[in-house]
C-alpha cells in the first residue's frame, strides 16, 4: 500500500513477530499529538489530547473468525500470506494519563462523522476537535473517558475531517450491481454517482426503470433514457408522469468489489490492540497502552446497524479469544442490519418505506434471542455467534418512534409470528416515546423542503447520559440497569397500525392512516428482488393526544404543548404521502379553549392543561424527578427540562 510495507514486512520477517494465522494491528502510525479543544480543562480530569494515527491491519483468511468476511479469500495479500486495510483512527484522552476512568468509548462513525459527542456532550456533528466549544457540555470529558473514532466504512470517498478505511478491491471480479436514485429535485436530466464502476459502457447492457412508489410496477417509458458519463456516472433523461421523487432503478454489470466486511475486523483489532497490548508489530508503543480496563461501542443510525452486524457475525471475539467490547450501545437502529458483508455491497443504504426497500439488511433474525422464523425456516439471532464464544457484552438497544414505522421496531421486542420475545439478561430496550429518528441539542421544529408538518424537536441525549452511567455500573460493579422500556404486545402498548389509527386523535389538518414500511422475506437472488411473505408489524399505542403511552416519555412529552409524532409525511410533487425520511412531526395544540373549538381540534387547549406556567413547570420537574429516581436521567440534566417552560 505504500513504500513502508516492504520494509515492514522485513522487519516482520527477521523478528518473527508476524504470524500468519495470528496477526493483528501490522502498524500503529501516530501521525502527530495535539491539544485538544484549545486546552480547556474538564474539571478534575484536566485537559485532553488528540491522537491522530494511521493504522494498518492485516487480517489471516485462514482464521475461522474472518473467514466469514465476503471475498476476503479472493483479496490480495502481502508478503506473510495477509490482507490488509489502512484506517484513519482519532483518539481523545486525558492529557494526563492517571485522570482518567480507564474507559474506552469507542463511536462508530456515521458515513465518516463522530455521533456519540453529539449525544451525549451536545456537541456538533462534526470531527472537528480543535475548539473548545467542540466538546459541547464536556460530559464524556469530564468523566474521564478516553474516546476513539476510526474509519471502517471502505466505499466513502475521502473528505476532510471524515474517518474511513481503505480495504483492497477484489481482482478481475464482475457482476450485478443495484442502484436506487431518488433525486428529489426536478433538474432534468439527472446525474447520478455508481457506487462501482460499470464493467461495460454500453447502455443496451443495462437496464433502467422507475416507478413512483416503492410498490409500484417498474416501468420504462418511451421517453426515459439514459447514458454513461464514464465508468461511474450516468445521465437519466426524466420522462413525463413522474414527481421529483420517484425511484430510478439501474441494474447493470459492475467491476471491482470492495472487500467491506474487513471494516469489522479492523474495528475488532483496532479495539483489541488499544486495550490490550503495549506495542504494534514494528515495536510502536500503543498510545493507550495501560489506560484501559472496558470498552463500550455506542453506534447512531447506521452506525447502530453495524454493531447488529458486529455482534451478529461474532466480531465481538478477537483472534485470540477474547471479548472486545464490554458494553454496546445500538442506538436508532431498531430491527435492521447493514448491507455491508456483501460482494458489490453498500453499507450507505437504509432500507425505508420510500427508499432503498429492497437492500439487504432486512431479513431475519431482527433481535437478540435466538428463534425460529417459521416463514424460512431459520433458527438464529444476533447473540448466536457470541452465545457459542462466550463473547456476548452488555447491551443497551434505545430506539424512537421513528424506527416502529420505518425500521421494523417492533421486531425487535416480538418473533416472526407477532408473538412477545423475552431479553436475556445482558440486553436492555429502551424506547424513546414520540421521538423522532435523532435531533440535536435545543432543536427547534421547522418545516424540511420535503416534509409536510414540521419536525419534532425532542432530544434524547439527557437519557442517553444518564444510560452511559447504568452501563458503567452494569459492566463493573454487576449493578442492574434500569429495566427495559419497550412497547410490548405483552401490556397492550404495541398494537396494529390499524388498532392505532382507529384510536388517534382527528386532528385538523391531519389524517393519520398508520402507514409503516412493513417487513417482508425479500428473495435477493432475483434481479430486482422480490418481495415474498410479509411478517406482521406493530407500532407504540397512542394516547388522547397521540403521544406514545409506553417507554420513557420525556419530561417535556408527560407535560406536553403538542402532537409529537416520530414520523412525517412527504408533500406534494415528492411522493406525496409517502414516509418522509428520517423526520418526526410537531402538531401544536390550540392556545385556547375557543381556538380548538373553532377548529373542531379534539385535544385540550393550553390553557385547558395549564391554567398557568407554574402549572407545567411542575408537572415537568415531577417527572424529571421521576426519571432520576428510576436512573433514566441526570440530576444536572433537570435545569434544562425546567427552562424550556419559560
Amino acid at each position: 500500500m505504500r513504500d513502508w510495507l516492504a520494509g515492514l514486512a522485513l522487519i516482520a520477517g527477521l523478528s518473527g513477530l508476524v504470524d500468519q494465522a495470528f496477526a493483528k494491528v501490522l502498524w500503529f502510525e501516530v501521525v502527530r499529538i495535539e491539544p485538544a479543544y484549545e486546552g480547556r480543562v474538564f474539571g478534575a480530569v484536566g485537559s485532553y489530547e488528540r491522537v491522530i494515527a494511521r493504522v494498518t491491519v492485516a487480517l489471516s483468511p485462514n482464521d475461522p473468525r474472518n473467514a466469514i468476511i465476503v471475498d476476503l479469500d479472493r483479496a490480495p495479500r502481502n508478503a506473510q500470506g495477509l490482507v490488509e486495510a489502512v484506517a484513519e483512527v482519532e483518539i481523545l484522552r486525558p492529557s494526563d494519563p492517571t485522570r482518567g476512568n480507564r474507559r474506552l468509548l469507542y463511536d462508530v462513525v456515521n458515513r465518516g462523522n463522530q455521533r456519540a459527542l453529539t449525544h451525549f456532550n451536545d456537541a456538533p456533528t462534526n470531527n472537528d476537535f480543535s475548539k473548545a466549544a467542540a466538546a459541547g457540555n464536556g460530559f464524556l470529558m469530564n468523566r474521564g473517558y478516553t474516546y476513539v473514532i476510526s474509519g471502517w466504512q471502505g466505499d466513502l470517498t475521502p473528505r476532510a475531517a471524515w474517518k474511513t478505511i481503505t480495504v483492497p478491491v477484489v481482482p478481475n471480479v464482475t457482476g450485478v450491481s443495484r442502484e436506487e436514485f431518488i433525486f428529489d429535485h426536478a433538474r432534468n436530466p439527472a446525474v447520478a454517482t455508481l457506487t462501482y464502476p460499470a464493467a461495460d459502457l454500453d447502455p443496451a447492457k443495462a437496464r433502467l426503470t422507475v416507478r413512483q412508489r416503492e410498490s409500484d410496477p417498474r416501468v420504462t417509458p418511451a421517453d426515459l433514457r439514459f447514458s454513461f458519463d464514464g465508468p461511474d456516472k450516468i445521465s437519466i433523461v426524466r420522462p413525463a408522469g413522474f414527481d421529483a421523487a420517484a425511484i430510478y432503478e439501474l441494474i447493470y454489470q459492475a467491476r471491482d468489489p470492495k472487500v467491506l466486511g474487513m471494516g469489522f475486523a479492523a474495528t475488532r483489532d483496532i479495539i483489541s490492540f488499544l486495550r490490550r497490548d503495549n506495542a504494534d508489530q514494528t515495536g510502536a508503543a500503543n498510545p493507550l497502552a495501560g489506560r484501559i480496563d472496558y470498552a463500550f461501542a455506542m453506534g447512531v443510525s447506521q452506525s447502530g446497524r453495524f454493531l447488529h452486524d458486529f455482534l451478529y457475525l461474532g466480531f465481538n471475539d478477537d483472534e485470540a479469544g477474547r471479548m472486545v467490547f464490554d458494553g454496546l450501545m445500538p442506538h436508532i437502529a431498531a430491527a435492521k442490519t447493514m448491507f455491508t458483508n456483501y460482494r458489490f455491497a453498500q453499507p450507505g443504504r437504509n432500507m425505508q418505506e420510500h427508499a432503498d426497500s429492497l437492500y439487504p439488511g432486512t431479513a431475519f433474525p431482527f433481535s437478540y434471542p435466538v428463534t425460529t422464523d417459521p416463514i424460512t425456516g431459520r433458527t438464529d439471532g444476533w447473540l448466536a455467534r457470541c452465545l457459542a464464544s462466550k463473547s456476548c457484552p452488555k447491551i443497551m438497544q434505545t430506539d424512537t418512534d421513528l424506527e416502529f414505522y420505518q425500521s421494523f421496531g417492533s421486531l425487535v421486542t416480538t418473533d416472526t409470528n407477532g408473538a412477545p420475545l423475552t431479553m436475556p439478561d445482558n440486553v436492555r430496550l429502551y424506547y424513546f416515546a414520540s421521538l423522532q429518528h435523532s435531533t440535536t441539542a435545543n432543536a427547534k421544529p421547522q418545516l424540511h423542503p420535503h416534509c409536510t408538518y414540521p419536525t419534532n424537536p425532542l432530544y434524547a441525549g439527557p437519557v442517553l447520559r444518564a444510560l452511559l452511567i447504568a452501563m458503567e455500573a452494569w459492566t463493573a460493579d454487576g449493578k442492574a440497569p434500569p429495566t427495559s422500556r419497550y412497547p410490548s404486545r405483552a401490556d397492550g402498548t404495541l398494537v396494529t397500525p390499524t388498532e392505532n389509527a382507529a384510536n388517534f386523535p382527528n386532528i385538523p389538518g391531519f389524517r393519520y392512516t398508520g402507514l409503516v414500511h412493513r417487513p417482508t422475506v425479500v428473495d435477493h437472488g432475483a434481479m430486482p428482488p422480490v418481495r415474498k411473505t410479509a411478517y406482521p408489524v406493530f407500532v407504540p399505542k397512542t394516547d388522547a393526544d397521540g403521544n406514545a403511552i409506553a417507554g420513557i416519555r420525556l419530561p417535556t412529552l408527560v407535560a406536553p404543548v403538542a402532537t409529537h409524532l416520530g414520523w412525517n409525511l412527504r408533500k406534494t410533487g415528492l411522493a406525496e404521502g409517502a414516509l418522509c425520511g428520517n423526520f418526526g412531526s410537531m402538531l401544536p395544540f390550540a392556545k385556547t379553549r375557543d381556538e380548538r373549538i373553532k377548529s373542531n381540534d379534539p385535544r385540550l387547549s393550553l390553557e385547558e392543561r395549564y391554567p398557568t406556567a407554574a402549572t407545567r413547570a411542575a408537572l415537568i420537574e415531577k417527572a424529571a424527578r421521576q426519571l432520576v429516581q428510576d436512573r433514566l436521567l441526570l440530576e444536572d440534566d433537570i435545569a434544562g427540562y425546567l427552562q424550556q417552560t419559560n
